[in-house]
């Protein structure tokens, strides 16, 4: 099985770095494995089209860069089944969005968790790509379960007002404060700078530290993680495809206009 290099580092209590991808064409998971900076792709799929084949190339393009693992962010609908698409298909790590309640925590881990009686979990023996061919069962694959990277989104009231007993189910990882979620549950929608919002997110981020889970930061520049530095985060995600072609369209898309109107 193929080595996991977001949990090799978590392991090793290394700082990691991933960025954010809402296309699911293979040519983008390369682009970010060339560039030579990244621990992990995400593929955003939460908010993207796409379909089981698009899984499977997305693994195959990770796979071409050892440097490289991917992760995956899903929805509250189906996280079950995407959960365990995903990782069959080689997306190594699961973020899972809308956990609200101790019971979905349980039920995220079990999701990517070999069915064996010592590691808890509801994903059975199968012939997924993860498993090669005649692999689906041997010891090797159920520790492949056992190093997928479980991050939640902290981003519903009452799933920080159930923190501490979230961050005690053995098995996860990593946790995210999500603030425009979290800003729509306590009626506040639009307000995710709000600065009781921001207090909630660096209180999560040191109940985390202290429970020994470890907190992970989205930011869209660098000089945006030294704030978070400062609290102990050592784990980020920086930028999203789709961002990052809109905001570099609006801003020379209106320069262009504004040099030729003026000639």
């Amino acid at each position: 099985m193929r080595p996991n290099r977001l949990r090799q580092l978590l392991n090793a209590g290394e700082p990691s770095i991933g960025t954010h991808v809402m296309s699911s064409w293979p040519r983008m998971v390369e682009m970010v494995g060339s560039a030579g900076s990244f621990d992990y792709v995400e593929f955003v799929a939460e908010y993207a089209p796409y379909d089981l084949y698009a899984l499977e190339n997305f693994g195959r393009a990770v796979e071409l860069f050892d440097h490289l693992t991917a992760m995956i962010k899903i929805e509250e609908g189906a996280r079950t089944h995407l959960a365990s698409r995903a990782i069959g298909a080689g997306i190594q790590n699961v973020l899972f969005a809308d956990v609200r309640s101790l019971e979905d925590a349980e039920q995220c881990v079990a999701a990517v968790r070999a069915d064996t009686p010592q590691t808890g979990g509801t994903y059975g023996a199968s012939d997924r790509r993860i498993a090669g061919f005649g692999e689906g069962d041997t010891p090797a694959y159920v520790q492949a379960l056992e190093d997928v990277v479980v991050t939640l989104m902290i981003e519903k009231d009452s799933a920080v007002k159930d923190l501490d007993r979230i961050l005690a189910v053995r098995g996860v990882d990593m946790v995210q404060f999500g603030a425009s979620d979290y800003a729509m549950s306590i009626g506040k929608p639009g307000q995710a700078r709000d600065p009781g919002v921001q207090e909630v997110q660096e209180h999560i981020i040191k109940t985390a530290l202290e429970a020994g889970v470890q907190p992970r930061v989205e930011i869209m520049a660098p000089d945006q993680a030294e704030r978070f530095l400062d609290l102990g985060v050592r784990h980020f995600s920086i930028g999203t495809d789709l961002w990052v072609l809109y905001l570099w369209w609006q801003e020379n898309g209106a320069a262009l206009r504004k040099i030729i109107e003026s000639r």
